[in-house]
């Protein structure tokens, strides 16, 4: 459906600029879009792999292990349905973990295997409350050190990119803890119909 949308507002703006007759500008603004775009993915990725390449020394170094430690009685807590030692709290644990660095890239994969060991805990079609409440928590955008925005504000020439770490750990914050309190408000909603 996004795909539409967006063919159908590149042909408005072509046509648009054919009739305007600004199709020259058109043209140079998408050959120029373009190189820009090559450039910040470029730099994107160079971004992301050292990251990357920083969480693998931390797995290597136990470094993780002792994150997930820390992490495990709280995401315990959240995930009760879930075994303690089951598969998918160590994939929720490594995805929060990526998700805390900016790394939402990385965390992506982490976060599909977390769902499918839920599904499998499940054994249903329809999503059990651990997999609303990981959803919830993604969804909200759990973050300490966003890297991709550093990484934009960095190619930009920002004079401080990195200035927006305490606002983002503030606005995590709140989101973070209005997504868990809103799940489980519906949660004890729906069980107390019932």
């Amino acid at each position: 459906m996004i795909n539409i949308i967006w063919a159908c507002m590149a042909i408005v703006g072509i046509v648009f600029a054919m009739f305007n007759g600004t199709m020259d500008e058109v043209n140079k603004a998408i050959f120029e879009s373009a190189s820009e775009a090559v450039t910040l993915a470029i730099s994107l990725i160079s971004i992301l792999v050292f990251w990357l390449g920083i969480m693998k020394i931390a797995e290597n170094a136990g470094i993780l292990k002792g994150i997930a430690k820390v992490f495990r009685p709280v995401i315990v807590k959240l995930f009760p349905e879930i075994p303690k030692d089951h598969p998918a709290i160590g994939y929720i644990v490594s995805n929060i973990t990526a998700n805390l660095f900016g790394l939402g890239n990385a965390a992506t994969p982490l976060g599909i295997k977390a769902m499918e060991e839920m599904k499998k805990l499940s054994g249903s079609e329809t999503a059990s409350r651990s997999m609303i409440t990981f959803l919830a928590l993604n969804t909200s955008g759990l973050t300490l050190v966003p890297t991709t925005v550093i990484a934009i504000r960095m190619q930009y020439n920002s004079v401080s990119p990195t200035e927006i770490v305490g606002t983002t750990i503030i606005a995590s914050g709140v989101a973070v803890t209005s997504a868990i309190l809103i799940d489980r408000f519906y949660h004890y909603k729906s069980t107390w119909r019932k």
